[in-house]
C-alpha cells in the first residue's frame, strides 16, 4: 500500500524559511515521478515543483521559481521542499504525490494520499 506522509509545516513570518518532507513507502521501485502541490483557502490545488525519477529534471511553477528548491533522497525514501523567502501568498496545505515516470510536468496528472502538512506566512 502506497502511502505519503507530509511534514515540516508551520507558522513563520514574510522571509522566513521552511523545509517540507514527505516520506513516502509501498512503491515497488523508484521509478517515479514526485511532486509537490498546494491548495490556499478558496482556491484550487496548484503545481509547484516536480522532481524526475532520477532527480535530474526539475520544474517550478513561475510564483515560486528561485525561492523553493525541490530534492529527493531516494535512499531515506523522502521527498523534500525547501523554501526561502516565503511570502504571505505561500500560505496553503502542501500535499506530495507521485505518477509514473514519464510526462514529469506540473500539469501532468498525480496520485495523492497524504493529509498534507500547513504553511501559515505572516507579513
Amino acid at each position: 500500500q502506497v502511502q505519503l506522509v507530509e511534514s515540516g509545516g508551520g507558522s513563520v513570518q514574510a522571509g522566513g524559511s521552511l523545509r517540507l518532507s514527505c516520506l513516502y513507502s509501498g512503491y515497488t521501485d523508484d521509478r517515479y515521478c514526485m511532486g509537490w502541490f498546494r491548495q490556499a483557502p478558496g482556491k484550487e490545488r496548484e503545481g509547484v515543483a516536480v522532481i524526475s525519477t532520477s532527480g535530474g529534471i526539475t520544474e517550478y511553477a513561475e510564483s515560486v521559481r528561485g525561492r523553493f528548491t525541490i530534492s529527493k533522497d531516494s535512499v531515506e525514501s523522502t521527498l523534500y521542499l525547501e523554501m526561502n523567502n516565503l511570502k504571505p501568498e505561500d500560505t496553503a496545505m502542501y500535499y506530495c504525490a507521485a505518477k509514473g515516470p514519464f510526462a514529469c510536468t506540473l500539469r501532468a496528472p498525480f496520485n495523492f494520499g497524504g493529509q498534507g502538512t500547513r504553511v501559515a506566512v505572516s507579513s
